[in-house]
């Protein structure tokens, strides 16, 4: 069977056709079993590791790649993160990036033959304070150097796109204005994972879920068992056995330092749990995605009418995903300064997943000094916005084995060189 009938089955005729039939529904990927060796792995089987398997395959014909994952496909970050993408960053670097994710996530239901439900509404980052309404028009200029769709708005424009806000100034934060992003807005999450596995498992992709990476196999290098500076890549170790490979990309988040330690590379990494939580569904009422970096706080509506709110990262570097009572009175109170109307709503449920932070807020990406050793990490709070780019830039790098213009900022080795790509005022709190 083609690709394009391959997929064409699971076009909504299609489905509809089989369930009145009692046909029996067809697997979206395969479930092959596990080869002793392939030309390339990856790790992690989010939408940064689907990505760049489907990638590797469709715009360079390597397709003998397996992506492994310890949980199920989308079970880290690309499942528990709050759906916002954009592009209104703050370094020319970091703008350049994020606006090419948007494009591909702009055309992503075509290309990938999925409905991943993008909804262009907008973004507000609000400012309270006069420091933060230079930041704002700091950035305006920036993005607009770059032919960004960005500007700072006063609070009578923002009141009309977001009527709920309490524009007030007799309030504890008031609202002095804003910085408006046009194409910001939403994206189903689940969708883009769904879409990227069954668009690399037609082109030969292997995915292996409930596979746990226990070592990086490598040899030649400086340190104990040939890892570290001077060796090079042979290998992962799985509880389901050794995978042979020249080429091993580490895209995971949460655990992506503890990976990197396998292969002797060390990363500048810290981890801490990023919390959410959902509302009960109620009339749509927020058009926009609205941000509050003075108040640590971010909110969107769904197209199912639930509010679903964040904020920053949990203060303290841990691991542990569980939600906190101290979390969700800090996140109410917040809203409610922004929101006093929606006092009555009913939070239903939080969660919470890992975020890796790097110093300068900028992510991780490219070869190591470890050959065949790659890296796609450090993704912090906005990881899920920059998936698609990252997979077609890694997927370059793979390939060609170097390092691609649009990402030769995040080379590791900036951290030694001192080159820094700072994006804390736009990326803190900045979804």
């Amino acid at each position: 069977m083609g690709k394009s009938s391959k997929l064409a089955r699971y076009s909504a005729a299609g489905l509809f056709w089989r369930g009145i039939r009692k046909q029996s529904w067809p697997r979206v990927w395969r479930q092959p079993a596990m080869k002793s060796t392939y030309d390339v792995v990856i790790i992690g089987g989010g939408v940064h590791g689907l990505a760049t398997a489907f990638y590797l395959a469709s715009n360079h014909g390597i397709n003998d790649v397996a992506v492994v994952d310890k949980a199920y496909l989308g079970s880290g970050g690309s499942g528990r993160n709050t759906a916002i993408v954009r592009s209104n960053y703050l370094t020319p670097e970091g703008v350049a990036f994020y606006d090419r994710s948007l494009d591909l996530y702009n055309s992503m239901s075509a290309d990938l033959n999925i409905n991943v439900m993008f909804s262009e509404r907008g973004h507000l980052t609000l400012a309270h304070t006069d420091s933060a309404l230079r930041t704002m028009n700091w950035r305006a200029e920036v993005n607009k150097l770059q032919d960004i769709n960005s500007s700072l708005i006063a609070p009578e424009e923002i009141k009309k796109l977001a009527p709920s806000l309490d524009i007030s100034t007799d309030t504890r934060y008031p609202i002095l204005g804003a910085l408006y992003h046009p194409p910001g807005g939403t994206i189903r999450h689940d969708a883009v994972v769904w879409g990227y596995a069954r668009a690399a498992d037609s082109h030969g992709v292997d995915l292996h879920q409930q596979t746990e990476v226990l070592d990086i196999l490598c040899e030649g290098g400086e340190g104990p068992e040939g890892k570290g500076a001077g060796g090079r890549v042979i290998g992962v170790r799985t509880n389901q056995g050794d995978i042979h490979a020249p080429v091993v990309v580490n895209c995971t988040a949460g655990w992506a330092s503890q990976l990197s330690n396998m292969a002797g590379v060390r990363l500048p990494i810290t981890t801490h749990p990023l919390q959410a939580a959902v509302t009960e569904p109620t009339k749509t009422f927020l058009p926009t995605v609205v941000v509050s970096g003075s108040l640590h706080v971010y909110v969107s509506q769904t197209d199912r009418g639930e509010l679903v709110f964040g904020a920053s990262v949990d203060p303290v570097a841990t691991y542990d995903q569980r939600g906190t009572l101290q979390f969700t009175e800090e996140l109410a109170g917040h809203v409610l300064e922004l929101m006093p109307g929606l006092s009555k709503m009913r939070l239903m449920r939080q969660w919470a997943g890992l975020c890796d932070m790097t110093p300068d807020y900028s992510p991780v990406m490219g070869p190591t000094q470890v050959d065949g050793y790659f890296v796609d990490v450090g993704w912090g709070t906005y990881g899920f916005k920059a998936g698609p780019v990252s997979g077609e830039q890694m997927a370059a790098s793979v390939a060609n084995n170097n390092l691609p213009e649009l990402i030769a900022p995040f080379a590791l080795s900036r951290f030694t060189e001192g080159v820094l790509v700072g994006e804390k005022g736009a990326a803190a709190v900045g979804h």
